[in-house]
């Protein structure tokens, strides 16, 4: 669902960046062969694809743009964006655990660390998951404020899990200086281009530019 107030015509040559609260159990690609929900479910603008992915199962902020030196400012590892991500998981983590994941952990792929993580009390504006985690009674569960500025395969489901405390529930609340705040899951809002630009830069050119081969790109409905 698009939130975005009612716009004046706007320059079909300038790029498009947009925000995005993707729901639980929504695949962070176009298409899907067996079925599941994807982006196309979600009337986002033709031609934009995903600059990062976050997990099927997981929730929360993704960035959408139709332009590749934007995709490449947010995603590739060594412009060091910074995503903040909350954590539901399970038991009570004491400050040896903490300090693990703020020193580093060893995972299958090499080391990971968190730039920090705090304690947090349950989010207020934080919407229902459907389903809801399990609940067990006799287990209680916390959460947890991660920031990291890489985004490897599953990283903070195994950082925590590495630290005696899996993720029961994940969702991305910023990616650099945007966050998911005023979205509902499914509701998508677009960047006004000066503020793009501003955060950034133009990159090779002033206009679009086509995806890397590869990227979860939406095609324009035939027809």
């Amino acid at each position: 669902m698009d939130i975005r107030p009612k716009p004046r015509r706007r320059d079909a040559r300038r790029p498009r960046l947009i925000l995005f609260n993707k729901p639980y159990r929504v695949l962070p690609q176009f298409t899907d062969d067996r079925g599941r929900a994807t982006l196309a479910d979600f009337g986002l603008p033709a031609g934009v694809y995903a600059a990062g992915r976050l997990d099927y199962d997981s929730e929360g902020l993704m960035v959408l743009t139709d332009h590749g030196p934007w995709q490449a400012r947010i995603s590739h590892p060594r412009h060091k964006m910074v995503k903040t991500y909350w954590v539901q998981v399970e038991g009570r983590p004491e400050a040896g655990a903490l300090a693990r994941l703020r020193h580093g952990v060893t995972l299958k792929d090499g080391p990971a660390r968190a730039l920090s993580v705090r304690v947090m009390e349950e989010p207020e504006d934080l919407w229902p998951r459907h389903p809801p985690i399990r609940y067990r009674a006799h287990i209680p569960t916390t959460w947890l404020e991660l920031r990291l500025d890489e985004g490897r395969n599953r990283q903070v489901r195994r950082m925590t899990a590495a630290v005696g405390h899996p993720t029961l529930r994940l969702v991305r609340q910023a990616v650099g200086p945007w966050t998911v705040a005023g979205l509902a899951p499914g509701q998508w809002r677009e960047v006004p281009f000066e503020e793009a630009v501003s955060r950034l830069g133009r990159g090779r050119s002033g206009g679009r530019s086509h995806p890397r081969a590869g990227g979860t790109r939406r095609r324009p409905p035939r027809g």
